[in-house]
């Protein structure tokens, strides 16, 4: 039995800088499953976001029936090549599940890896996150998040913290007892002290979500709205100097654990 493809980071140093600079991650790291990937090292770029565009907005398991079917129509009985997804009609993509805008989307795909816009894994191991997010977003149907999940779960990147993933928000409020959800920039800028190990982090912050349950998670309130100063028009009505201080709302900071 061959030993799977190492992390292309170390666990252990990840884990240790985790648990020392936030203790509520600490003990999610006692509490849960390990971090694992789970990376798929025979799949290239262009497959996995093939998949990923399969499995867009619908169920697992009717994406893996549908998935299933696009690959029948490939020679070898696997994913089709950038060259025959170019190929293959449109009635036979639909009549195998996929909507017209997953058909342009794939197909999209499948040009933009001819042309090399689409690295293969070689060429994305040397390009930097942003470097893939800029490429692959240019994608018909491709998004930040699923760039995201290809940096973590394809090529095992450390540091990709998924500021608009709902279970990683959810998971958040979770692990340091909010009632709501944080904004994206308030997660982006909480997470700056888990750099450079956001993957791991964020690993961590479902796995909180996932124990808590839903019916813990579905009573978590979207983000707070950020309150308006309101001004006055007329100088007359201007707060006095010595009240400044009291009539304006305070500021709310996030408390480190």
């Amino acid at each position: 039995m061959s030993t799977p493809p190492q992390l292309p980071f170390d666990l252990a140093a990840a884990v240790a800088h985790l648990s020392n600079c936030d203790p509520r991650i600490a003990r999610l790291v006692q509490e849960a499953v390990a971090f694992d990937p789970n990376i798929d090292h025979t799949q290239s770029p262009y497959e996995s976001l093939l998949e990923s565009i399969a499995y867009q907005s619908i169920s697992g398991k009717a994406a893996a029936t549908i998935y299933a079917r696009i690959k029948a129509l490939s020679a070898s009985g696997g994913p089709p090549t950038p060259q025959e997804m170019l190929q293959l009609k449109t009635k036979a993509l639909r009549k195998a599940g996929l909507s017209g805008a997953k058909i342009l989307a794939m197909k999209d795909l499948a040009q933009k890896t001819i042309d090399g816009t689409v690295p293969t894994h070689e060429e994305a191991l040397r390009l930097s996150d942003d470097e893939l997010v800029e490429r692959l977003i240019s994608v018909r149907g491709i998004g930040a998040w699923t760039v995201e999940m290809f940096l973590i779960f394809r090529l095992g990147r450390p540091d990709v913290l998924p500021i608009h993933d709902l279970g990683v928000k959810k998971g958040w409020s979770v692990a340091y007892n909010k009632r709501h959800m944080p904004r994206p920039k308030e997660l982006l800028a909480f997470g700056e002290r888990w750099r450079p190990y956001r993957t791991v982090a964020s690993w961590y912050m479902w796995r909180a979500f996932e124990k808590a349950g839903y019916a813990v998670t579905n009573k978590i309130r979207p983000p707070k709205l950020k309150r308006k100063r309101n001004k006055s028009k007329s100088p007359s009505h201007k707060t006095p100097k010595s009240d400044t201080c009291r009539a304006q709302p305070r500021r709310k900071r996030l408390r480190r654990p």
